[in-house]
């Protein structure tokens, strides 16, 4: 069955005008910082490491600023300054 519509009425859709300040794009998130961990080795661990690491290790680490590396190098160079 068909109904028909005898009087038909046209709306047109208006847009709305907004302001340009209305449309600018959302700001990007910012970005996270990146994650940090600091690790603290406690001195019986750096003890322990001192006395497992390759003579080569212990000459890089004294070359980089080591305390423990340059301590460790200096003990037998005073031993056999004392010994001679």
């Amino acid at each position: 069955m068909a109904i028909s519509v005898s009087s038909a009425t046209h709306v047109q859709a208006q847009t709305a005008v907004q302001p340009a300040a209305a449309r600018q794009p959302a700001p990007a998130p910012k970005p996270q910082p990146p994650v940090t961990d600091t690790v603290k080795i406690s001195t019986a661990a750096k003890a322990l490491q001192g006395r497992t690491e390759a003579p080569a290790q212990t000459v890089r680490a004294a070359a980089s600023g080591d305390v423990q590396a340059k301590a460790q190098l200096a003990k037998p160079a005073a031993a056999q300054a004392t010994t001679k």
